[in-house]
């Protein structure tokens, strides 16, 4: 079996959730109730992180006179209009003396509105309403000095809420470490950090930092409405969570350090000593002599040659009589050493270019392309031409004298 693996929940403590049911507690009054310290709890010494009621605890509760309607009678809350009715007062004057402090909220949340709807104790409101020095608060006029500090604008409720969940927290913790958590929770992150210098004992308690009710708010769109309710806004109230917090730090340093990375030591690595390299071999490259590419000869200067040609052969041609050529006897001529292979090429002779004449200057043969057989038919002798009278009609013999 493997040693992280989480040991089962005992057999002699339960879940809140089957606490509440055993308490006939809805799950909301059930937290209400270990808040207010009615219903005591243990860690989860599982791992879970939550915590746990023993099953001595609920025998405990249970073995009370009137369970569970006096039980739940101390975790019962009202609103404003309930309690104003409950003590006989109107809601204005119920509201003035909850913003001077004398009501002290137990819950809060806010409503779909945006509004932030303050809940609070009936046993604590009859008590208020039954002490007899309490009566001229309760009935008359609202005495000067208490007028002016609600002309001021003094609103404690959130800020007695606070400390009534800060009392609950602060009887939770079981060492100077999570003390110095529930402390941190009251505070702004910036205050933390600069109580908290040490980067791993102010994670330590931001780790042992617990959520406030309000603060499931976050990421909403009141999120801004629950930061103001959770968090110390007076400057004395954010002093005095300062100088406890660094107490409370101070202390949980000297009984036990936050846990701080194992170091780890490597073993030095020797290292191989050095050699020298030896030098490189000098060698000497030849210079690589360029072999000659042979040159196909292209179509272009085929007909180029052909063109050259052509004027050679007019001027050796006679000027009268027949032609004859002859062959020079003789041994051939010799080849370049490194002369390419020369291919047959087609001779192709260019089309002659069309020639514009005016329009009615009637057909013309075509110039011959063979200037020498043109040249000789001009040396024989053409037949004269008869020579025609143009008074004689066509077909008919000229007229003779006898």
């Amino acid at each position: 079996m493997s040693a992280h693996t989480f040991e089962p929940v005992r057999s002699d403590t339960c879940t809140p959730s089957r606490a509440a049911r055993e308490l006939s507690f809805l799950r909301g009054e059930f937290d209400l109730a270990v808040q207010l310290g009615h219903v005591r709890t243990v860690p989860d010494e599982g791992g879970g992180g939550g915590r746990l009621v023993e099953r001595a605890e609920i025998d405990r509760l249970r073995a009370q006179d009137g369970f569970p309607d006096t039980l739940r009678d101390r975790v019962r809350v009202v609103g404003t209009t309930d309690g104003a009715e409950l003590m006989d007062i109107s809601a204005g004057r119920f509201t003035r003396l909850a913003r001077l402090g004398l009501l002290v909220p137990a819950k809060v949340y806010v409503n779909r509105y945006g509004a932030v709807v303050w809940l609070y104790l009936t046993e604590e409101l009859k008590h208020f309403a039954a002490v007899t020095e309490n009566t001229h608060l309760l009935k008359g006029r609202t005495p000067e000095t208490l007028r002016g500090q609600l002309a001021e604008g003094v609103d404690l409720r959130a800020r007695n809420w606070r400390m009534r969940q800060l009392g609950c927290l602060l009887r939770q913790a079981e060492d100077p470490w999570a003390r110095a958590g529930a402390l941190a929770a009251l505070l702004p992150p910036v205050e933390v950090a600069d109580v908290v210098e040490d980067p791993y004992e102010r994670a330590w308690v931001n780790r042992l930092r617990p959520a406030l009710p309000g603060q499931t708010l976050a990421g909403t769109s009141f999120a801004h409405i629950a930061e103001r309710i959770t968090t110390a806004q007076d400057a004395d109230e954010i002093e005095w969570l300062r100088s406890d917090l660094a107490h409370s730090v101070e202390e949980a340093r000297a009984l036990s350090p936050a846990p701080r990375p194992a170091v780890r030591r490597t073993r030095p690595t020797t290292r191989p000593t050095a050699r020298p390299i030896p030098p490189l071999a000098h060698t000497v490259t030849a210079p690589v002599e360029p072999v000659p590419t042979p040159v196909e000869p292209t179509e272009t200067t085929a007909e180029s040659r052909a063109a050259t040609a052509e004027p050679m052969a007019e001027a050796a041609e006679p000027t009268s009589g027949t032609v004859k050529l002859r062959r020079i006897s003789g041994g051939h001529a010799p080849k370049p050493r490194h002369a390419p292979e020369r291919r047959h090429v087609p001779r192709v002779r260019p089309a002659p270019s069309p020639v514009l004449r005016p329009p009615g200057s009637g057909h013309t043969p075509p110039r011959s392309t063979r200037p020498l057989r043109a040249w000789l038919r001009r040396g024989t002798a053409r037949p004269a031409a008869e020579v025609r009278d143009p008074a004689v009609a066509p077909g008919r013999q000229p007229a003779t004298g006898t």
